[in-house]
């Protein structure tokens, strides 16, 4: 196959083809003659055929693409549907949102929800197995092991934060019409500090760990499903610009530096209203 492709390119009939290493992008996109059996769990693929897969949630409309890709070992299959979306009456509770490290969001109520931290959880399995395979030889069996086994790490980190982002989201969604948050930049906040030879950046070592810590959060994914269960649900998010947010007292309105000394405490020089700074 590569041969055939190489002598069209000297032919000068097509551009040099292009090598796609294998398990890197491995995903194919299945525009149309795709045929699902939800009650024996089966999905037929043109040119494969009828293929078995599990269900994750019911398929809700007209199928209108189909991509299967792979993830580590496995193989996942993501359907996309058209449907008309019949919103519920939405109800008038409102709710602002503040999203943080130490804890995952603190809520205009008080509540609170504790982060996940998975990635921090298993970073030193992680770490051990990257070390495991830098010694072992490139190609080996073994390597081969180590891999698989850091891809299926890695595969179920992800798949851990998502199923906590969907649980949390959800149940905004259901009870809250109306959801105030900060209209962070995650992509900014988690640049790297390390900067250049000629102007190195200063505290790199805590910038990445927070860098690494706001990453694991999955703030951007979170938006994304609050934003759209909200919809379903005729609410709505509003994202709010988070310049001073945290300097603002609730009480007086006062704005000033003074009020937040510390990332755990805020305290209004002018009214004296305290509480947790988030």
């Amino acid at each position: 196959m590569w041969s055939r492709l190489t002598s069209i390119f000297f032919r000068k009939r097509a551009n040099f083809p292009k090598y796609k290493k294998k398990f890197q992008h491995d995903s194919i996109r299945f525009p149309q003659g795709v045929q699902l059996d939800e009650a024996k769990q089966q999905i037929r693929l043109p040119k494969i055929g009828w293929v078995g897969y599990r269900k994750s949630r019911d398929i809700i409309g007209a199928i209108k693409n189909v991509i299967v890709s792979r993830r580590g070992e496995k193989w996942d299959v993501s359907i996309q549907t058209e449907y008309k979306v019949v919103s519920s009456a939405p109800n008038s509770s409102e709710i602002g949102i503040d999203m943080g490290v130490k804890r995952f969001m603190t809520m205009s109520s008080g509540d609170f929800v504790e982060p996940l931290n998975l990635f921090k959880q298993e970073l030193e399995k992680l770490a051990k197995l990257q070390r495991k395979l830098a010694r072992q030889k490139k190609g080996s069996r073994n390597s081969r092991k180590t891999k698989r086994k850091i891809a299926r790490l890695h595969r179920y980190i992800a798949d851990s934060r998502r199923d906590f982002l969907h649980k949390t989201s959800t149940k905004i969604a259901k009870n809250h019409s109306i959801v105030y948050v900060e209209d962070l930049k995650v992509s900014n906040m988690s640049a790297s500090a390390g900067g250049t030879k000629e102007s190195p950046g200063k505290n790199v070592k805590q910038k990445s760990g927070l860098n690494r810590s706001i990453l694991d959060q999955g703030w951007y994914g979170f938006f994304q499903m609050l934003s759209y269960k909200l919809e379903q649900r005729g609410g709505k998010l509003i994202k709010v610009d988070p310049k001073n947010t945290s300097r603002t007292c609730p009480r007086c309105g006062l704005v000033s530096a003074e009020n937040r000394k510390s990332q755990a405490t805020f305290a209004c020089i002018g009214c004296g209203y305290r509480s947790n700074a988030d």
